[in-house]
């Protein structure tokens, strides 16, 4: 990857990538540029994952801030196992909690991006787990209503997620 490729990368995604590993790292600067330098270190030793273009590599580079804020969380885990503090277990992926906290962080940020009558629907018919009828009478709106902002709220999260770096499953 040439200088000006990578110029143009941190250009266009270094401050939203900033804003996401402070919230990772709770506000702390200094461990989030870290993270940040290490991302555009690992872009610039792959650029096979970028040959789209720096404009679209925002996925690949959010997905690469995840797993290196996943791996700092782990050090610190197993430091503090050296020196004989309480640590959890690393567990497999799936079951991984430093993976969960980071994905819980990254879907709050993409529901945060999301218009507020899509994030509403989105909360009754997903997280309160209501049919749409309930969710129609708890919001005060028509059912197609409901209907047709859970499909583009459901749209517009995915895309959201994309854009810190989850694939959608």
């Amino acid at each position: 990857m040439d200088r000006d490729t990578l110029a143009e990368l941190h250009r266009l995604h270094a401050s939203a990538l900033l804003r996401a590993l402070l919230r990772l790292t709770s506000g702390d600067r200094g461990k989030a540029e870290d993270m940040l330098q290490e991302t555009f270190l690992r872009a610039w030793q792959n650029p096979q994952a970028l040959t789209r273009g720096p404009e679209h590599g925002r996925p690949w580079l959010f997905t690469v801030a995840r797993r290196i804020a996943i791996d700092h969380f782990r050090a610190q885990s197993a430091r503090a196992k050296e020196l004989g503090d309480e640590a959890p277990e690393d567990r497999a992926a799936p079951d991984d909690p430093y993976e969960e906290i980071v994905t819980a962080h990254a879907v709050g940020g993409a529901l945060a991006e999301l218009p507020r009558h899509h994030r509403e629907v989105l909360v009754e018919l997903h997280l309160n787990d209501r049919s749409t009828t309930d969710a129609a009478a708890v919001l005060g709106i028509p059912l197609g209503t409901v209907k047709s902002r859970n499909f583009y709220a459901v749209r517009a999260l995915r895309s959201a997620l994309e854009r810190h770096g989850l694939a959608p499953a």
